[in-house]
């Protein structure tokens, strides 16, 4: 790998994609290779650098299933088993759901209920043992559990206070101990205390000019940090991880972090993803799974307030990818690691939605309508343009959004159960599945599936 080369790249992805700042570490058997460009925050023009620290978001969900995994290694979980034999008294808002999800639904998001739940329960080493008891109001039944992929941040909680219960450490000591420290990492932080001992890059929003503006707040609630509110790294460390998984759940210096089962397990696909655009077709434990030309890539994205990152890793190759940002347009990444994971790997990511052409011929009725959950509310209309897709933040998510529409798109059908964006957000057109026999969609499908009421 040319280092020179990917600095190039990079800079040039940054440039066209108005991202601030960014870092990027690449693997190809024992060698890594990274590059930085732009600045951690564009108030104060600090350059970013290889060691500089980014959050990575909902990544941090598959570190979480891994510690779940070296438990069932130890013998102290069973996948099928249900959340209450862990956590005595585990309540949700559907009481059949409370004593019947399972481990493996809640790795796999098909739990069911309301997941985009962020209620801060303080700072406290309580935080997370608070959020779960208090989930009887907010976790609604959205389908039956086991029924239907849903991301569920709120299952990645309850996950997390099962290692909590069973290691006898906050879900952070777990994570330190059981992974950070076996593995050599050396700039893993899960507070803004910790943090701010480091470069540390702060996150960037859309301003209500249409510019890139540093983000209002840094630190989203303690409460989450199991599905991701909290873990903040290099992109050097994020490829520690990758390759621990890469080597059959071994650390460098030898050390076991995890079983060989359990890391073949992680990968096998557990349940098929409804949603066309930018995710994967299978969802693992904790793994998000793309089936490409020239063999499987397994990753995850993730997102906290202005930055987002991305992990994909080539098992059987040896080839891992991490990049970590601060704003812009975070799609725009695609088409970098699509040349990367082609170059060194030989495979080939899917190719991102486009409107077509001549937009498919379907009854826009199926479409039309007013969806909604506890966390999102949507309204889809027909237009002369298109049908017009308005999505709102509702509740809780709305005071950590802020006012106004999440995204607001003019679409045209892609086939008779998918819609797509006729303008670019954030270097893709978004894509929206519909779900449903009858005349009328059930769900409108966003990654969350959202009712039709």
């Amino acid at each position: 790998m040319d280092a020179q080369k990917l600095q190039e790249r990079l800079a040039e992805t940054a440039r066209e994609h108005g991202i601030p700042g960014l870092v990027i570490a690449v693997q190809r058997d024992e060698e890594i290779v990274e590059a930085a460009h732009g600045v951690l925050d564009k108030e104060f023009n600090y350059p970013v650098t290889t060691d500089s620290i980014f959050q990575t978001g909902s990544i941090t969900k598959v570190w979480t299933a891994t510690l779940l995994m070296q438990l069932v290694d130890e013998g102290l979980v069973d996948l099928d088993a249900p959340v209450a034999r862990y956590l005595p008294g585990f309540r949700v808002a559907d009481e059949t759901v409370s004593a019947t999800v399972t481990v493996r639904q809640l790795l796999c998001h098909v739990g069911g209920f309301e997941g985009d739940i962020f209620d801060d329960h303080g700072p406290g080493d309580d935080a997370v043992e608070r959020y779960v008891a208090c989930l009887a109001g907010p976790a609604t039944q959205l389908f039956p559990n086991g029924t239907m992929w849903s991301y569920c941040n709120s299952g990645y909680v309850v996950l997390g206070r099962i290692v909590e219960v069973l290691t006898g450490l906050t879900w952070e000591a777990a994570l330190r101990e059981r992974i950070a420290l076996p593995l050599g990492m050396t700039h893993v932080v899960t507070s803004p205390a910790e943090a701010i001992r480091h470069r540390v890059a702060m996150g960037h929003v859309t301003g209500p000019d249409g510019d890139v503006v540093k983000a209002p707040i840094w630190a989203m609630p303690r409460s989450n940090a199991p599905a991701g509110s909290t873990l903040t790294l290099t992109a050097r460390d994020q490829l520690r991880f990758a390759k621990m998984h890469l080597s059959g759940g071994v650390a460098p210096d030898g050390t076991r972090v995890l079983s060989e089962e359990s890391v073949r397990a992680m990968r096998e696909p557990q349940v098929a993803v409804p949603v066309t655009g930018t995710l994967g077709d299978h969802w693992g434990l904790g793994w998000e799974l793309f089936e490409c030309e020239g063999g499987q890539v397994i990753g995850h994205d993730g997102g906290t307030v202005g930055q987002l990152s991305l992990l994909r890793v080539v098992p059987g190759k040896d080839v891992a990818v991490a990049v970590l940002t601060n704003g812009g347009a975070f799609f725009g990444l695609h088409a970098l690691v699509t040349e990367l994971l082609d170059e060194l790997a030989g495979v080939r990511l899917p190719p991102l939605h486009v409107p077509p052409a001549e937009p498919a011929a379907v009854d826009t009725g199926y479409f039309t309508g007013r969806y909604e959950s506890g966390t999102l509310g949507a309204e889809v209309t027909e237009t002369d343009e298109g049908l017009s897709v308005v999505v709102r933040p509702l509740g809780a998510a709305a005071a950590l959004h802020g006012e106004g529409p999440l995204s607001s798109d003019v679409m045209v059908p892609l086939d008779a159960r998918t819609l797509v964006g006729v303008e670019p957000q954030d270097g893709r057109h978004v894509t929206y599945t519909f779900l449903g026999d009858g005349e009328k969609a059930r769900f409108l499908h966003l990654g969350r599936a959202v009712p039709r009421v």
